[in-house]
């Protein structure tokens, strides 16, 4: 891939491992608990985290809506209930601890430096420039949020608010390509993203995985051994540069000279993030394989 999507693609990768410390550091989950949320597996605060921003009046139905991959049922599992422990104002105060702590922990004191400071600088313009976004959407709900004073938590807000819109994208790419949350994900593994075992952690269950993959066989797009047909590639490449597409608009505003730049900044905390072990070297993201 070359041109503006290789670009934009380019900086998704750089910005998401920064988001998704939230999910993974200890010192996130010890905020959680501190919430009273049951640590044990990661799945109750991670829908906490996430789904903050659309309030609490955002039952199930949004959170599978703009979640998009989750099975309905593994949904009905956490929400609403995880706003009985902790209310969506607390625990958005909460994951900006996680990350100030997860942050300084990673990069000690350099989030306190210049270099910090810049890339904040550069990755919240960009991240202004990606409007209101899709109503209703993550993207949306997390641009109006207010922005942090510290510039470590303003770069951190400001990759999500970026990776959220972009989300929103693909999932407007998803539909327009005929692909329900299952099939995206079938469709998604059948490519090559990650091992199918990795999909299982979106709860869906054996028979409502092989029903999609029936589906996307009767559509030409899966060959009998599950993997993708020339047309299904086809497909999912055209996905892929329609997200990217739909997420360039944030670094045309920053432009070309802006962007290199937050891309430079972005490299050592990148390296250490990936080093640290914190993330999970699968993921449903497909980051490093598309």
């Amino acid at each position: 891939m070359t041109g503006e999507p290789a670009r934009v693609r380019q900086m998704w990768h750089l910005l998401e491992p920064l988001h998704a410390v939230l999910y993974y550091a200890p010192e996130a989950f010890e905020e959680a608990a501190a919430l009273g949320y049951d640590t044990t597996e990661r799945w109750t605060s991670y829908f906490a985290w996430r789904a903050a921003p659309l309030g609490a009046a955002a039952g199930a139905r949004e959170v599978v809506r703009t979640f998009h991959s989750f099975a309905p049922a593994m949904v009905d599992g956490y929400v609403p209930d995880v706003w009985a422990t902790a209310a969506p104002d607390a625990v958005l105060a909460a994951r900006l601890r996680s990350v100030d702590r997860a942050y300084r922990v990673l990069f000690g004191g350099r989030v306190e430096g210049p270099e910090f400071a810049e890339a904040a600088a550069l990755a919240r313009r960009a991240a202004e420039a990606a409007g209101p976004g899709v109503p209703g959407g993550l993207g949306a709900a997390n641009s109006a949020l207010p922005w942090p004073d510290a510039p470590h938590l303003v770069l951190w807000q400001a990759a999500t608010v970026l990776r959220e819109h972009r989300g929103d994208g693909h999932l407007a790419a998803l539909v327009a390509a005929g692909l329900d949350p299952v099939e995206s994900l079938v469709s998604f593994a059948a490519v090559g993203a990650a091992p199918t075992e990795v999909f299982a952690s979106r709860g869906w269950v054996a028979a409502e995985w092989g029903a999609a993959r029936r589906r996307l066989q009767e559509r030409g797009l899966l060959a009998a051994d599950g993997t993708a047909t020339d047309t299904g590639r086809e497909l999912r490449a055209k996905v892929e540069l329609r997200t990217d597409e739909e997420a360039a608009a944030p670094w045309r505003a920053l432009g070309e000279t802006g962007r290199v730049r937050l891309a430079e900044l972005l490299g050592e905390p990148w390296l250490e993030v990936i080093g640290s072990g914190l993330l999970p070297s699968e993921n449903t993201l497909g980051i490093g394989k598309m």
